[in-house]
């Protein structure tokens, strides 16, 4: 494997880990979030990472091992809406109900903690990478 396939794949690692933290940012800003635009309570988004084969000239056999991470989407969970009693509230139904987003904020921080060790882990496996090219390059003097 050369040095810039390994960087393209720790590239790919952070990209993903930041877009999953944006995702988790916008659930935790919105957790109170009971009126949208779209109309109703705020859905928790959900970043889905895939993986896809790394570009590398390394040998047909394990450049199919090696593979880059990237989101391939954002859903939304529409379940576990709460729904509160509350008939003087100025977005109850007709039942008295006030919907309630079903962003779970211990939930959200825990998966924020997991993609920030993720990013760490990236940016450690780069950091070697780049360490490795350096002793190259001294080896040469």
């Amino acid at each position: 494997m050369d040095f810039i396939t390994s960087f393209d794949i720790c590239a790919s690692g952070l990209t993903a880990q930041r877009k999953k933290m944006d995702v988790i940012v916008s659930n935790l800003a919105n957790a109170s979030t009971i009126q949208t635009p779209e109309g109703g309570p705020y859905k928790r988004k959900v970043a889905v990472l895939a993986a896809e084969p790394a570009n590398g000239k390394f040998g047909a056999a394990l450049n199919d091992a090696l593979s880059q991470v990237k989101v391939q989407e954002v859903i939304e969970d529409a379940e576990g809406l709460k729904k509160v009693h509350d008939p003087t509230h100025p977005n109850a139904d007709e039942q008295g109900f006030v919907t309630y987003p079903n962003v779970n904020v211990v939930t959200e921080m825990a998966d924020m903690i997991t993609a920030n060790r993720a990013y760490e882990a990236c940016v450690t496996a780069m950091d070697a990478s780049k360490n490795m090219v350096l002793k190259a390059l001294d080896i040469g003097k």
